[in-house]
């Protein structure tokens, strides 16, 4: 995200999104617990081994469409709700990075100046600029 300061320079927010192999694991680890069943009775309904399941759920690994399907089958619930619940988290996380901003201080932009960042307060001088973003 690139922010500009109104003061002849820009910030670049560099903000990290939850991966989806992460988000889909985690939904399809509730699932199974919810339901009271073990890796290995899933896997097996799956035609899986227990070890590939574990780190599906863990994402550790990307699940590929037919997996994410055999999985869902296996736990008796449709690929779509999958994709939507992870559709949600995503969205949600958007929305919540959208209102976090970070307290930036921009020093004159002389070769000798650096950006200077901090979550406690910042002093400034006469040379400094303080941006906040609400």
């Amino acid at each position: 995200m690139t922010a500009d300061t109104g003061f002849g320079t820009t910030t670049t927010e560099h903000v990290r999104e939850p991966l989806l192999r992460h988000l889909v694991g985690a939904i399809l680890r509730r699932a199974r617990l919810a339901q009271g069943r073990t890796l290995q009775e899933v896997s097996g309904t799956a035609r899986m081994s227990t070890a590939y399941l574990s780190e599906v759920e863990r994402g550790r690994k990307e699940a590929s469409s037919e997996v994410l399907a055999a999985v869902c089958a296996a736990l008796g619930i449709r690929l779509v709700d999958l994709v939507a619940e992870a559709h949600d988290a995503l969205a949600a996380s958007a929305e919540h990075q959208e209102r976090v901003r970070v307290l930036t201080s921009l020093r004159d932009r002389s070769p000798s100046s650096r950006h200077v960042r901090s979550a406690t307060a910042v002093r400034t001088t006469m040379s400094d600029v303080v941006a906040l973003a609400a």
